[in-house]
């Protein structure tokens, strides 16, 4: 019987001082400097990678081996492949991992050109994930390549699966060969249409099947990155006890070695239990 193929993919461009992260740098209203952005994005890139590929492994488990899962790198330009592949390969090198050198001349258009290069090759689905997701973990990975597949199953309308991110946007994006959808008009909408809204609006268009999933921050403005030192700090502490946790330990020793804590404003207020309406 032949084997269905599956993709998922870490969307992303190389971690370049001035370029990367721009929104967190001092010069922008953030607190970091152009290389500290750069090289909290690096880290942050390979401790999701590493999240995909465990994950990766227990998809083939789970699966017993009836269907193949493959990680790949999505990126441009074409002259930054190759510090794409040092960096990743001389990070995990103990895992085939494939690269996508995505085109077009905008994300809308470079988001769907890794989609259509991989169904090109082969694969009956393809999830996206973006660069910037320290917290997240094999289990949401895992349960999206299932529902995905699932519902492609039952579906003459392919499937898609997705997970929000902070602002009305997404963190996670997965379709299958099938299912009719580009993404013009989806990151760069000129009507003013949130990007999970316009993935939703395609899908009911076309009647869709879809799974949505908890929401999973990306790191995008100083306030993003105080939620993810908390939340990395948690997952540190936690791994102790919930052994299917993957503490982002290079995004870790990146905030230990900067000195970034997250603080909130003190909260002098005492709400009386009584003055509480029944």
């Amino acid at each position: 019987m032949k084997k269905n193929k599956h993709a998922l993919v870490l969307f992303t461009k190389y971690p370049e001082p001035g370029i990367t992260k721009t929104r967190l740098m001092e010069e922008n209203g953030g607190n970091l400097t152009a290389v500290e952005a750069a090289e909290l994005y690096r880290a942050m890139a390979l401790d999701t990678a590493n999240v995909g590929i465990h994950a990766l492994q227990e998809c083939r488990q789970a699966n017993g081996k009836a269907d193949e899962f493959d990680f790949f790198v999505s990126s441009s330009p074409e002259e930054h492949m190759p510090k794409i592949r040092e960096m990743f390969n001389g990070a995990l090198p103990t895992e085939t991992i494939g690269y996508v050198l995505d085109t077009g001349r905008n994300f809308d258009e470079h988001f769907d050109s890794c989609y259509r290069q991989l169904f090109g090759q082969g694969y009956q689905s393809v999830i996206c994930i973006g660069g910037d997701l320290p917290g997240i973990t094999t289990g949401l990975i895992c349960r999206a390549f299932s529902q995905l597949i699932n519902l492609d199953k039952l579906s003459a309308n392919g499937a898609m699966v997705l997970a929000p991110c902070q602002a009305a946007g997404v963190s996670l994006v997965g379709i299958t060969k099938d299912t009719p959808v580009d993404f013009k008009g989806v990151f760069y909408n000129e009507e003013g249409v949130t990007t999970l809204d316009a993935l939703v609006l395609l899908a009911a268009k076309e009647n869709i099947p879809m799974a949505v999933f908890e929401a999973l921050s990306d790191v995008d403005y100083g306030e993003d990155l105080g939620h993810m030192v908390s939340v990395i700090n948690a997952m540190e502490y936690a791994s102790g006890f919930q052994k299917d946790i993957l503490v982002p330990k290079r995004t870790l020793a990146w905030v230990r070695e900067t000195g970034i804590i997250a603080n909130a404003p003190p909260n002098k207020s005492i709400d009386s239990r009584e003055k509480i309406d029944d």
